[in-house]
């Protein structure tokens, strides 16, 4: 993967799931509601000065919400950070830069 390409959409992991979790009252801080079903589906990276996650989350039944969360250098010794997000998504809409 080039440095600020997107990598191909990957079925999320462990990993991305941990990542979910550790933005989730970030997101329901942002839109105001909690949310009681918090999967993340699938997921693409972005490398810059650190890696963006550009992640698919199921938010409830049919809801699903788009998450961009930034995870810093490990030497950073900083937490991930929810950096954007879009609502509204469906299961089959693309993951794509936002």
């Amino acid at each position: 993967m080039m440095t600020g390409g997107l990598s191909e959409t990957k079925p999320a992991t462990p990993e991305i799931q941990r990542i979910v979790d550790e933005v989730k009252s970030q997101f329901e801080s942002r839109v105001n509601r909690i949310c009681h079903i918090f999967t993340a589906i699938v997921y693409r990276t972005q490398v810059v000065a650190g890696i963006n996650y550009f992640i698919k989350v199921q938010d409830a039944n049919d809801d699903y919400v788009h998450l961009r969360v930034f995870q810093a250098l490990p030497h950073e010794n900083q937490g991930p950070s929810l950096v954007d997000f879009q609502t509204g998504k469906t299961r089959d809409d693309p993951l794509t830069y936002f």
